[in-house]
């Protein structure tokens, strides 16, 4: 199964947590797609990547692999989840793929819950590497 990861990337704290949630993904037997590592931040490329507009090259990349993957695990952690994961999240829903959160932060949205926008999407949300790993073990 090829599962797109789908979070922030925007500091070294970031990355290194999407990093981790990557290997435990590929620990299972999975093939991912991790947006920093195989598109890029678009804060650290050239204006130009391929004769495209940095942005435009990051954006058709991201939608090109959501469009090819099995699942998404959307990462719910931080003040607010992050924009960028959240349309990735909601596109990846509309194509009918399958949506897992994962979310080890308790800050939320309303009295204890996230947006019933999100709160709705993913079949299951998880809350710590065991419940990640027990899960992707257990799915093809």
């Amino acid at each position: 199964m090829k599962v797109y990861i789908a979070a922030p990337l925007f500091s070294d704290g970031e990355r290194s947590f999407n990093e981790r949630i990557d290997q435990i993904i590929r620990s299972c037997g999975h093939e991912t797609y991790l947006p920093q590592r195989d598109a890029g931040c678009v804060a650290e490329m050239p204006e130009m990547v391929d004769g495209i507009y940095k942005r435009d090259y990051c954006f058709r990349e991201d939608c090109k692999n959501m469009d090819l993957c099995d699942a998404i695990l959307f990462l719910f952690d931080g003040r607010v989840p992050d924009e960028g994961a959240c349309f990735e999240l909601g596109y990846c829903y509309a194509k009918g793929k399958r949506c897992v959160g994962y979310k080890t932060d308790a800050r939320s949205f309303i009295e204890g819950y996230d947006n019933v926008m999100l709160y709705g999407a993913p079949e299951v949300v998880l809350h710590n590497e065991k419940e990640l790993k027990d899960f992707f073990m257990t799915i093809q």
